[in-house]
């Protein structure tokens, strides 16, 4: 239902909203929301087109939210790097259906409107504060520990060919 870009979109606000305005590095985030460091730089991109995010370059760069986080919604999330379908005239372009949409397609665009009936009233600050049991990010949340992550040298292993005598 939502795109994969969405859903990392979600990740990285809730972890920068979490992080209290201090700067989250693109390494810091990529480990603690598993998007992929190398499509993060276009994710944050977009929430910065959007005006949700904000980044710095340098020594304490890093990137934090443009706005309180309870001023930004899932919804406003959503506009700026997937925006949510809704169905507005018929997608088979039968002239009889026009903007009446028959039942197939109304119901869907109901369903639609429900979602983001619920992304407009949810605030990034909410998912942070709702007790549901388990805090967002899982066992990654804990900020502190992905930034002792960050300091630890990554060491790749690299194949190498067995030379022939």
């Amino acid at each position: 239902m939502f795109s994969q870009t969405l859903e990392y979109a979600l990740r990285i606000v809730v972890y920068i909203a979490g992080a209290g305005g201090k700067p989250a590095t693109t390494r810091q985030i990529a480990l603690a929301t598993h998007v992929p460091e190398s499509y993060l730089s276009k994710v944050l991109q977009g929430l910065s087109r959007g005006g949700l995010v904000s980044s710095q370059r340098g020594l304490h760069g890093g990137s934090v939210l443009a706005r309180p986080a309870d001023q930004i919604t899932l919804y406003d999330v959503a506009q700026a790097i997937d925006p949510l379908p809704r169905i507005t005239y018929c997608p088979l372009g039968l002239k009889s259906h026009g903007t009446r949409l028959c039942a197939v397609h109304q119901r869907l665009d109901d369903a639609m409107a429900h979602v983001e009936k619920v992304f407009r009233s949810s605030t990034i600050a909410e998912l942070l504060t709702k007790s549901t049991g388990s805090k967002p990010l899982s066992e990654s949340w804990d900020t502190e520990a992905v930034a002792k992550a960050e300091e630890k040298p990554v060491t790749l292993r690299v194949a190498r060919k067995k030379q022939r005598a």
